[in-house]
């Protein structure tokens, strides 16, 4: 399935939905986060109004991760803020008022506050980040709040591609990298694949 295909399908099953938020998951490194910001493209294209809310700006502190012995394991289920999330998620789906949505900055490793808004006019949004679909408290309370799920799921070899190019660009050295993939990355991957609900359109790699 291609890009065109998934816009239309969205625009399809919003029909004149007040509020209309679509999850687009799968594993680290798999194009969630390429496939989410061309199909908000896409939308706008189309003449749709459509943002972008990236789970990642839910990530825990660097403090909080440190105190709690999890700062190498950032990215893992357990360092993230769901409460918040879904708290979020909540405002967002009620298309009430303007929500303002904290954005990860990766080359700092820290979340931005209140750095996207949300209109109320908005129409579709879509909710991009690894966890979405896991079938499992905490993660399990946010299913209620899609309209349409997607997964992305490339081969591990793909994934390892991926991420190994992601680290080199922010610098980290070999050994560095290793531990990303192995120590955490790749696990974290193997654990949404095998715990992820089946999703709505589910395609290899984008």
């Amino acid at each position: 399935m291609n890009l065109d295909e998934i816009a239309e399908i969205v625009i399809a099953r919003a029909g004149d939905k007040r509020r209309f938020i679509v999850a687009v998951a799968g594993p680290p490194g798999a194009g969630k986060s390429t496939l989410a910001e061309a199909l908000h493209k896409a939308l706008l294209a189309r003449g749709e109004t459509a943002e972008v809310l990236p789970m990642d700006g839910f990530h825990m502190d660097n403090g909080i991760l440190e105190a709690r012995g999890l700062l190498p394991r950032k990215g893992a289920p357990e360092t993230f803020d769901v409460r918040g999330f879904a708290d979020i998620l909540r405002a967002v789906r009620q298309a009430d008022e303007e929500v303002l949505v904290p954005v990860f900055d990766r080359s700092r490793e820290i979340a931005i506050a209140s750095a996207r808004p949300i209109s109320p006019d908005t129409h579709i949004v879509l909710a991009e980040g690894n966890y979405l679909l896991i079938d499992a408290a905490p993660w399990s309370r946010l299913a209620d709040f899609f309209d349409l799920t997607i997964f992305v799921g490339p081969e591990e070899e793909v994934l390892r591609e991926r991420l190994t190019a992601r680290w080199v660009h922010y610098g980290l050295d070999e050994a560095a990298i290793a531990w990303k993939l192995d120590g955490n990355d790749l696990p974290n991957g193997r654990f949404i694949i095998v715990n992820s609900r089946p999703a709505d359109i589910r395609i290899e790699t984008f």
